[in-house]
């Protein structure tokens, strides 16, 4: 089973998709990471490459196809295109013959505002101190990167809030609704 964590970026793909891999066993990956690695170079650097993100969703889409060409049971934390662009042709193209489940997971804006992490150029974290200003304006991004692909979320098998829920109760969350969308 290849279980696909999508949705807005800061909302604990990452963190949730390793929590849930350890709960059931299975190895973890993380889209981001894998594509860095194939590449050998960091994400913002393959994107500059590019005039627009779609190319560079295209390029990464082939690290996703290897990801889930693997037929080996694993968690893959996606990014928030995660089920638009390249990223739902392979999809989608995958699901035709694998036990494979899309899963977006939803937060409040406001939560997700509180786990930003910035990165520099070469992906390593950086300190960001948040104004009053700063909160307002990442705050109107944030909502307006849910709104755009919140039609792509909406294609996903299964939606899991993780409004409010402490964040070891998650993954046995997740596998109870997919146990229930299974049945």
């Amino acid at each position: 089973m290849i279980i696909y964590l999508v949705g807005m970026g800061c909302v604990g793909k990452t963190t949730i998709g390793r929590l849930l891999a350890e709960k059931l066993g299975f190895t973890f990956f993380d889209l981001d990471n894998e594509v860095e690695k194939y590449y050998q170079k960091p994400i913002e650097r393959i994107q500059n490459e590019f005039l627009t993100l779609y190319g560079f969703r295209e390029k990464a889409s082939v690290v996703l196809d290897q990801l889930f060409s693997r037929n080996i049971d694993c968690v893959v934390a996606g990014t928030p295109a995660g089920l638009k662009f390249a990223y739902n042709s392979v999809y989608k193209r995958h699901k035709k013959d694998k036990e494979l489940y899309s899963i977006h997971l939803f937060d409040t804006c406001e939560n997700v505002l509180n786990r930003l992490t910035f990165y520099d150029i070469d992906s390593n974290p950086i300190d960001e101190p948040m104004t009053p200003e700063k909160r307002k304006r990442y705050l109107r991004e944030i909502k307006a990167d849910y709104n755009y692909f919140k039609s792509s979320y909406e294609r996903a098998d299964l939606r899991v809030s993780i409004e409010g829920v402490p964040l070891h109760d998650i993954p046995d969350k997740i596998v109870a609704e997919l146990e229930q969308l299974q049945q």
